[in-house]
């Protein structure tokens, strides 16, 4: 029974981070709008605040991956969860466009301490038959970020201004430090006996894309949140412009995405348990290619366009744990943080660039512009998986 309790607190812990994480992400793309009227930011240059995030964060995660390999799991988690505290302490207090954007490479480097390394310690902690439904768990922070944390944020930066709802994401994010100080365990794990020299640990990166399958994951993790990136963006800023969207009518609509990722995402880990990562990840990634390529077409109102969300959630939900479950067995545990930080990384740039071109194809093309050149993507996505990434005990 203890031991069941202290896989909840262990749960719960990193499902606290992910949601105060993922939350203080999310929150860009529906208050966009708002930012860039509030600084005076031409709409082909609000992209790059997700840009300047996402280069930071993974900088920093190249760097924090061998730490958490050297050191352990929890206190490289105890730095992550204390760092993006306090840069998100210090969004209220930006007052211009260069003094925000800082603020988002701060928290992108405190984000780059926690990504992989959270992922990380659910494949220490957990063994392989059972990490598919703790992933499910934990993300499924993510999606009550979008139920509650997003919709909430929307609606404090239409009322308060952009700032407030950073002030919201630190509260709970140090609430996440205090939990996992108190009662997250260090897992009984073997650890890296390697130098943590710049020499050594380009080495192990050289060493580790080496390997066909994390080439291909890190390559596919690229794609995949270019696709997001591409897409997620601009979709509440053209449902403004195109649909009449109101503040609410966005929270309303991550609310019901977040809905969708909550029930699929655990279920959807828990499955991949049983019948193997891929085929979920494959078709995801097919069916979202789908639905982003129709969407322009019959999304004409708002309640089309929370429909196209909820939809668009269910999908990434079917694909997001099985991913990160697949990703922790492709190498050993004393490796794992390097691992899941070095795809993390590169996700995150391939994240960044969709952020930055996603303002100029919306500039140029509109918003089915951005919709086409994310289906591609992960078109590009499917296919890795399906040639790059084997399944750990089958063929």
């Amino acid at each position: 029974m203890a031991s069941r309790r202290q896989d909840l607190i262990v749960i719960g812990a990193l499902w606290l981070m992910v949601l105060a994480s993922s939350s203080q992400v999310m929150i860009i793309a529906p208050i966009l709008p708002r930012i860039g009227d509030a600084l005076g930011v031409p709409e082909a240059l609000r992209g790059t605040l997700i840009t300047g995030y996402a280069i930071a964060l993974s900088s920093m995660a190249i760097i924090a991956g061998p730490i958490s390999d050297r050191i352990g799991r929890r206190r490289i988690l105890l730095f992550g969860t204390g760092a993006m505290t306090l840069a998100l302490v210090l969004h209220p207090f930006s007052n211009s466009f260069g003094t925000l954007l800082a603020a988002r490479v701060f928290a992108g480097m405190a984000g780059g301490i926690l990504t992989g390394s959270a992922v990380s310690y659910v494949g220490d902690y957990f063994p392989y038959e059972r990490r598919g439904w703790a992933s499910g768990w934990v993300m499924s922070g993510f999606a009550v970020g979008q139920i509650a944390g997003v919709p909430a944020g929307t609606l404090l930066a239409d009322a308060y201004g952009y700032r407030a709802p950073f002030a919201l994401f630190a509260v709970l994010m140090g609430l996440a430090f205090v939990v996992t100080a108190l009662r997250v365990p260090q897992p009984d794990v073997n650890r890296s006996a390697e130098s943590l020299g710049v020499g050594r640990v380009l080495a192990r990166y050289v060493q580790l894309l080496r390997n066909p399958a994390v080439s291909g994951a890190a390559a596919a993790y690229a794609a995949m949140f270019f696709s997001i990136s591409t897409f997620v963006i601009y979709l509440p800023t053209w449902g403004e412009a195109s649909l009449g969207m109101t503040a609410s009518d966005v929270a309303i609509m991550f609310g019901v995405g977040g809905v969708a990722n909550i029930i699929v995402g655990p279920r959807a880990g828990k499955l991949s348990d049983r019948f193997g990562r891929r085929p979920l990840i494959l078709a995801s990634c097919v069916g979202t290619a789908v639905l982003f390529t129709t969407a322009t077409f019959w999304v004409t109102g708002v309640a089309s366009a929370w429909v196209l969300f909820f939809v668009t959630m269910v999908l990434v939900a079917t694909r997001i744990s099985p991913f990160q479950a697949l990703l922790t067995a492709l190498a050993p545990t004393e490796q794992r943080g390097s691992l899941m930080s070095l795809v993390v990384a590169v996700g995150q740039v391939g994240g960044g660039i969709g952020g930055a071109v996603a303002g100029l194809i919306y500039a140029q093309a509109g918003f089915l512009g951005c919709t086409l050149v994310a289906a591609v993507a992960l078109l590009v996505t499917a296919a890795i998986v399906a040639t790059r990434i084997p399944e750990p005990g089958r063929a």
